[in-house]
């Protein structure tokens, strides 16, 4: 069932996304070679705390940390460890608040140190198809435009989409419906309306799009071995234009 949200519950929700927005750009400020996943854990779990929130995916069907930290291959749900950042490698922070019952969801992928070009054009290319479906969230517009607007926009420049993993609604629960696929064709899919709040997450691939599970029942990794990017953002589904509840402008500011 899809819940449609009324304005003070889509407050809440944008109290989260305020929270997780700011949560990420914190663990931006510490990522350069050197530094470990778990650390880059541990700096997000008692930011969360400070803000008076409480870390959404810790505990979360078992989930054992506060990010998902996913490095160069790892699509999503990598494990905070032991591994040290290396200059060129590229990670995958996906964040979790929950506050007054409701929860936030943000990624982001960024750069360690300098990459090569092709990384580059990798992450410029998911950020870029982020904001491409955000202008298909629109009532009356359909999941199938979201996806194909990604879709179309990463394959024309030679990346592939993840099938197996897609975005979400939410609210009350970290993930509810409808699914938001990150390919498919226009007019197809789940009808939008006003009051839905979705989150849009490009999951992009430099080689194939092939996946597969790590052992360890979590992490989602590139069946050959190719680097992969990941951006996501909460949003609104409005009449004429889709409200984006999350900012990545704390981030990008410190990046200046």
């Amino acid at each position: 069932m899809i819940r449609l949200k009324s304005e003070e519950e889509i407050g809440l929700l944008k109290e989260n996304a305020l929270m997780v927005s700011k949560t990420l750009a914190e663990v931006g400020r510490h990522i350069e070679p050197g530094i470990t996943t778990k650390e880059l854990d541990v700096i997000a779990e008692k930011y969360i705390r400070s803000l008076g929130a409480v870390p959404g995916f810790l505990g979360y069907d078992g989930f054992p940390a506060t990010l998902c930290l996913s490095v160069n291959d790892v699509v999503v749900h990598g494990f905070p460890s032991a591994y040290k950042l290396k200059e060129g490698d590229i990670v995958s922070v996906d964040c979790g608040t929950v506050y007054g019952g409701f929860y936030g969801d943000s990624a982001y992928t960024f750069p360690v140190g300098k990459v090569d070009a092709r990384t580059q054009q990798l992450l410029d290319a998911t950020r870029q198809s982020l904001e491409k479906g955000i202008e298909q969230a629109v009532a009356g517009n359909r999941t199938g435009d979201i996806g194909e607007a990604v879709q179309s926009y990463c394959e024309a420049l030679g990346f592939s989409v993840v099938r197996e993993m897609v975005g979400h609604g939410i609210g009350r629960d970290m993930h509810e419906s409808p699914e938001v696929p990150n390919y498919g064709r226009r007019g197809h899919g789940v009808k939008l309306h006003e009051g839905m709040v979705i989150c849009i997450e490009p999951m992009i691939n430099a080689g194939r799009k092939e996946v597969y599970l790590d052992e360890n029942g979590w992490a989602v990794h590139t069946a050959d071995g190719a680097k992969s990017a990941h951006f996501e953002k909460t949003v609104v589904v409005r009449h004429g234009k889709a409200e984006v509840l999350t900012t990545f402008e704390f981030i990008e500011k410190d990046k200046r």
